[in-house]
């Protein structure tokens, strides 16, 4: 018997997985799984049946067949008397739910752990309250500084208090809708508390031990502080602990200038600080293109935002309700104060409590967990996912494995994880999007490159909006045409990029951009422009690139 996975489309409800299973199950399939949530079919064929007879039964059912897969089989779970449950997640954010509700479709008996508040990150004190609060500073921001004639509009002074009130009411609604009410909905257990592991298969929580057939660790990550003299000393604040201020500094002074502390440090000048971006890197986002790095540096600049680029930190001390960072900056010593200080340079996986050597769970150098290609830990009963193994800090990325953790932990699937195509967005105004390689990646992977750089002020959505300050940049390869890269800097740059990912995932050369249709006056558009100026003047073209 050999088992298969096939993409199926068409299949819409339940009733739709007893037609394709029914269909397969009329060649001889074995072990069949129909799923049209996931759109693919799982199934074993006798020898001597080729999976091509399977896609033409499907077909015959009216679904449409797609891409098949043939997976190695391993040990599906099954309820062992000795044990509590079939699958203990520790951990309850996106990567945990994603792998409990999965689970619970299998037909497992699950428990979460969770020592905290249900539902991580992202909800409570990530994604939800950082992009609610950046609109807000967005729209009092362009309220004192409108661009168009004729338009008199003025902002007060912020009161901080009622909009983080707001910002509360958002988290706990979001939490109800997305978490906690998720819980009875599936019919897995919550246990709240504090895990660790005892054994290979049993954690300890609230003295009582707690035993699994297999466990997935999604704990997620924590700010990282830094090791600057003085700085234990100091009333310092966390991305956690900024979101919580009742009134907005008159200077915020903000160390590290990642997507963090770029998100945040734009949010407090836009809610009327004076705000000062310090980094020991000689530019802004070093790992991304130079232009990419420019053309939000210009932004800022243009914003009045202090960015300190290429520094030395020697010490921090408070005076007072002054904190005072001292720095060098190319042998010459200043001294940055301000009424608050934010500390965003990065964050640490949350694998100290765990007691991780007694589960023989190996961690690598920076505490995260290690894990191979199907998200497997060195023991083979722990998988891991989500920010805790220091993968993309993304809450899709954490969902997306925490879901396959399920599939191979519980289902048996075996699927690899696969992130060769992860889209990134930063929520500053304006936005950062990025896809696929950077030209320095791209030539370092043996491409031979050809680029396309577009000013945003030759894009049509951003002359109307007038806020030209940005780039468009394609990355593809020379020989074939192949988009390997995108890279943008504009307003909607996140929604934007999306399509920008269905060309790198998919191979779509720079003629298939050119010949798609791109709606006039939207900031989309801006890609078709970048793939017409490998060899073209847009400033040249008329309207919709004509």
């Amino acid at each position: 018997m050999k088992k298969y996975r096939v993409k199926v489309e068409g299949m819409t409800c339940t009733g739709c997985e007893e037609h394709v299973s029914v269909a397969l199950e009329n060649i001889g399939a074995k072990s069949i799984e129909a799923n049209f949530r996931r759109g693919e079919a799982v199934f074993e064929l006798p020898n001597g049946v080729e999976v091509e007879t399977a896609k033409k039964a499907i077909a015959e059912a009216k679904y449409q067949p797609g891409a098949v897969e043939e997976v190695q089989s391993q040990e599906k779970v099954v309820l062992d008397d000795e044990v509590d449950y079939d699958y203990i997640i520790i951990g309850s954010g996106g990567a945990a739910f994603s792998s409990a509700i999965k689970a619970v479709e299998y037909g497992a008996k699950v428990a979460m752990i969770e020592r905290g508040t249900v539902g991580g990150t992202c909800v409570n004190i990530g994604c939800v309250p950082s992009k609610t609060l950046l609109r807000a500073g967005e729209i009092n921001h362009l309220a004192k500084n409108n661009p168009f004639m004729g338009l008199h509009t003025s902002a007060a002074d912020v009161d901080l208090a009622p909009l983080i009130k707001q910002k509360n009411e958002l988290v706990t609604e979001l939490r109800n809708q997305k978490y906690e009410n998720l819980i009875g909905e599936y019919g897995f257990e919550l246990i709240k508390g504090e895990a660790r592991f005892v054994d290979e298969k049993t954690v300890e929580v609230n003295g009582k031990h707690v035993t699994a057939k297999r466990f997935l660790i999604a704990t997620g990550a924590s700010p990282s502080i830094p090791t600057i003299a003085g700085l234990e000393d100091v009333d310092y604040l966390t991305s956690t602990t900024l979101l919580e201020l009742k009134k907005v500094p008159k200077r915020l002074t903000v160390i590290g200038s990642g997507y963090i502390g770029m998100e945040l440090g734009q949010l407090f000048h836009h809610l009327g600080a004076e705000v000062t971006l310090v980094q020991r890197s000689e530019r802004l986002l070093k790992e991304y293109d130079p232009e990419i790095s420019e053309a939000i540096m210009q932004a800022f600049t243009e914003q009045g935002i202090n960015v300190i680029t290429g520094v030395t930190y020697e010490r921090i001390e408070q005076d007072g309700d002054i904190k005072k960072v001292h720095v060098e900056i190319n042998g010459k010593k200043r001294i940055i104060e301000s009424e608050q200080l934010l500390v965003a340079t990065g964050r640490t996986p949350n694998t100290q409590s765990l007691n991780l050597h007694e589960a023989g769970v190996k961690v690598g150098s920076r505490g995260e967990i290690v894990i191979d290609e199907y998200s497997k830990t060195a023991n083979e009963r722990i998988y891991a996912a989500g920010d805790v193994t220091l993968g993309p800090q993304f809450v899709y990325v954490a969902a997306y494995q925490g879901g396959l953790a399920a599939d191979n932990a519980i289902g048996g699937l075996n699927r690899k994880v696969n992130l060769e195509v992860v889209p990134g967005v930063t929520f500053t105004s304006p936005s950062i999007a990025t896809v696929g390689l950077t030209e320095q990646q791209a030539k370092e992977r043996g491409f031979e490159t050809k680029t396309s750089v577009l000013p945003l002020d030759t894009v049509p959505r951003a002359l109307v909006n007038r806020e030209t300050t940005g780039v468009f940049k394609l990355v593809a390869d020379a020989k074939t045409l192949k988009i390997l890269g995108v890279h943008v800097v504009a307003e909607n740059a996140g929604d934007v990029i999306y399509a920008g990912t269905l060309a790198v995932k998919f191979g779509l050369t720079v003629e298939d951009i050119r010949e798609s249709l791109a709606p006039y006056l939207t900031m989309a558009e801006g890609l078709k422009l970048a793939a017409l100026t490998f060899d073209k003047d847009v400033s040249k073209l008329s309207c919709c690139a004509g």
